[in-house]
């Protein structure tokens, strides 16, 4: 009886844990069984694996072969496993030494001919075999620039089976990351596109020097869509530890590309508004996927046409947007994705949408139950709504707009005020801070406060949505350079809620 070692790792959400694959080769017909709770791609595996040995050049072994991942209560999804698989076999049949191989975590998926494929989640997982402490992980040669974005650990990429024999052996050498990432990409479109819309634009200013949501309604073609699309290039790039975890969520996703392998800019996610609760908040069969709210984390989720979304996919969003965290609960655990998002809406005010509200053909139940799909519990949750109407033809006569540098540079700056006065408790935008530390250790004055006290007292708006509004006021004080909200920002802030989706 012959015993082999390998590891890997299993990602659930973006959390890995190592596993380790022993094999056992021992007497009785040629068989492979796999145990350790596998899915049906990992049962599969072991016609692949063999077919990769064998094609290699290797010889497989003529007994049963017992291929075990524990932890045996970790359920274990994917291909991912494969060339930790093959190389513990060989490692049993004494076909490579061990002395590199107990050291090294395995990461990718092998073809019949023993090329090794991508896989999803590799940058979890490296992030995961640093953690453990292991020193040295090999992947895939198309996934070692997104790999190698983790420090303090050493990435090799192969790209077959018998490269990575060959190394275990010493008698070759893998790929090396070149440390060299590309620049980000900018963000398409400038500000000074949109035209006219100037309270519209202010709206969008005050939500990025925030992190608050938004909410546009009016006519088509007036520069909603426009107006979002341009919400990213506001916001500042991310920081290094709001990259990884971008970039990780991503690649469990599989959209990343060996050409960015780094994320450093807000992602935009806006999917098509006939979208389904699981494409929006994540799950499918087998392994749970990040949905589009884990995608749009640390970045901007629009939804257009927000009022054709069903109604489940619109109360789905309640949950993230007060935790910032997804939780996609599964048979054997609960794969958690953080999703933490700036939303914006954008809905036009009727079906029939007309360019001027007079032309207007829908009846007035019809125009309720448009715009009805938005609940009150979700728009609550909104900080911004801006009515937007049509511009006069003088409009395009006039001078350019302020381009999106400009903007930029003043959100900045109020987002560096923001982060400041919050750096005790770690947050960074007026848009995290609880309402109960609004209300008690950074109480406005009686004269800023009594606007929202009067609200409450008439019925206008809940205790949410009065904590939101006094956050929108910091950020207004913000872009000002204020030290403490004016009633006059209060007030700016009321009109933004007050004016409501109708």
């Amino acid at each position: 009886m012959a015993l082999g070692r390998a590891l890997s790792v299993a990602v659930t959400g973006v959390d890995g844990q190592l596993v380790e694959i022993e094999a056992d080769i021992g007497q009785g017909l040629p068989s492979v069984n796999l145990v350790g709770l596998p899915d049906t791609a990992l049962q599969e595996s072991r016609n692949r694996v063999r077919s990769a040995v064998a094609n290699t050049g290797e010889k497989w072994p003529d007994g049963r072969v017992i291929l075990a991942l524990s932890p045996a209560t970790l359920p274990k999804v994917g291909s991912v496993y494969d060339l930790a698989l093959a190389v513990s076999v060989l490692d049993a049949s004494g076909a490579v030494p061990g002395e590199r191989l107990a050291k090294t975590v395995l990461l990718g998926e092998l073809a019949l001919d023993g090329r090794v494929r991508r896989v999803r989640g590799v940058l979890p997982a490296v992030i995961a075999a640093r953690t453990a402490g292991l020193p040295t992980v090999v992947v895939p040669a198309e996934a070692v620039a997104e790999a190698g974005l983790v420090e303090g650990i050493e990435v090799l990429g192969a790209t077959s089976l018998r490269a990575v024999v060959t190394w275990l052996r010493g008698e070759g050498s893998l790929l090396e990351p070149d440390g060299i990432v590309p620049g980000a990409q900018a963000p398409s479109g400038d500000l000074s596109d949109v035209v006219g819309q100037d309270e519209a634009r202010w709206a969008l200013e005050v939500a990025a020097a925030g992190g608050h949501h938004l909410l546009l309604t009016g006519p088509p073609g007036i520069g909603k869509t426009m107006l979002a699309q341009r919400l990213p290039g506001l916001l500042p790039p991310l920081s290094e530890v709001e990259s990884l975890e971008v970039t990780a969520i991503h690649s469990m996703a599989g959209s990343l590309s060996a050409e960015q392998p780094l994320i450093t800019l807000a992602p935009f996610v806006a999917p098509h508004h006939s979208t389904s609760v699981t494409a929006m908040i994540g799950g499918g069969s087998g392994m749970a996927r990040p949905g589009a709210v884990s995608r749009a984390h640390r970045g901007v989720l629009f939804l257009d046409e927000c009022a054709e979304i069903g109604t489940k996919v619109l109360e789905a969003l309640r949950t993230p947007l007060e935790e910032g965290e997804v939780r996609i609960a599964r048979r054997d655990g609960v794969a958690r994705y953080p999703a933490r998002f700036q939303l914006m809406l954008a809905a036009n005010p009727c079906p029939c949408a007309p360019a001027r509200d007079v032309d207007c053909i829908c009846a007035p139940l019809a125009r309720r139950r448009y715009l009805g799909k938005l609940s009150g519990p979700l728009l609550d949750r909104i900080d911004i709504w801006v009515q937007m109407r049509g511009q006069a033809g003088a409009t395009f006569g006039d001078e350019p707009a302020e381009t999106s540098a400009t903007v930029a540079a003043r959100v900045a700056q109020a987002r560096a005020l923001a982060a400041q006065r919050w750096s005790a408790d770690g947050w960074v935008t007026n848009a995290e801070v609880p309402g109960h530390i609004l209300r008690q250790r950074f109480r406005l004055p009686r004269e800023s406060i009594a606007p929202v006290e009067t609200a409450l007292r008439l019925g206008r708006m809940s205790a949410r949505g009065a904590d939101r509004a006094i956050r929108v006021a910091w950020t207004i004080c913000d872009l000002r350079g204020g030290e403490v909200p004016s009633v006059q920002d209060v007030l700016s802030a009321l009109n933004f809620r007050q004016r409501g989706a109708q």
